[in-house]
């Protein structure tokens, strides 16, 4: 009897082992997704080249950035977000005659924390078809908040999502946010609401006030459960002239399954099927 005991111990311990491995594993190992997972939903390349003549890059790996949210078997939905940092470089004309500047913009992850003078532009894109619209608060130390104003889109932008299109915030032929925080402020607060249908605003030139009582309503009607996703050594990465031409307003191209993928990805779990939402804070250094 104890021989039998002892050899059903013997099995057993391994695979009690091998369970709590597991377990520990599935909880303590950080989620991972893939960028096939988003651009998918893009366009098929004409060639199975780059612009450059490279053969397609491999799928890129992203490791979760936030708390992970139990989606209980839900398929989430998913937001794509490119932070850009822009730096002003001068270069000379053909003739060499004069010196003109351009912008070179760099990727950055959502975590990073601009400093007074930064120029920022904010790249969005949807594997799934829809209508975007950005609010921006002023965010303080002590938790409260400045006007809320939508700052897109206003009078002549183009607030359509679907797969593969890039909506440039600024556009590219306007100038970036520059960042000039006032005594205390921690960020800018940026709420981003993709709808199924479009919303009735009186959009006008320039950022429009919204009450707070309206973004309650929004709140209450389309927040979402969130994750956040960042590309592995993605921050620093120039963007590239497929981007630009994605996100020209003369839509000039989208982006397809081989161009380069959002560096941040939001997977959402919808509070109703009419549209979602989740914030953004863009930190200020102290």
């Amino acid at each position: 009897m104890v021989r039998i005991l002892s050899f059903i111990c013997v099995l057993v311990l391994p695979c009690a082992i091998q369970l709590s491995v597991f377990a520990l594993t599935q909880k303590e190992m950080p989620r991972a997704i893939v960028s096939d997972d988003f651009t998918r939903a893009r366009p098929q390349p004409k060639k199975p080249r780059n612009s450059a003549g490279h053969p397609r890059k491999q799928s890129r790996t992203y490791h979760l950035a936030s708390k992970p949210v139990d989606r209980a078997g839900i398929d989430p939905l998913q937001v794509g977000v490119t932070l850009w940092k822009l730096h002003r470089t001068a270069y000379a004309t053909a003739d060499n005659t004069r010196l003109e500047t351009k912008f070179i913009a760099r990727r950055i992850d959502a975590d990073s924390v601009f400093q007074d003078g930064d120029l920022i532009r904010i790249s969005i894109e949807s594997p799934r078809a829809g209508y975007l619209y950005v609010i921006d608060r002023e965010w303080f130390v002590d938790g409260n908040s400045g006007e809320t104003n939508l700052i897109f889109p206003v009078r002549g932008d183009d607030n359509r999502l679907y797969a593969g299109r890039l909506i440039d915030i600024p556009a590219q032929d306007r100038k970036p946010f520059r960042a000039s925080p006032q005594p205390n402020q921690a960020g800018e607060l940026l709420t981003i609401i993709v709808t199924s249908a479009p919303l009735s605003l009186p959009i006008s030139s320039g950022p429009l006030q919204i009450s707070n009582e309206q973004l309650l309503e929004w709140n209450q009607r389309w927040n979402s459960l969130t994750e956040r996703f960042e590309l592995d050594d993605g921050p620093g990465q120039m963007r590239t002239v497929e981007e630009q031409r994605a996100a020209s307003r003369k839509g000039m191209r989208q982006l397809t399954r081989d161009d380069p993928a959002p560096q941040t990805i939001y997977r959402i779990i919808p509070n109703s099927s009419g549209g979602l939402l989740f914030n953004l804070l863009l930190s200020y250094g102290q």
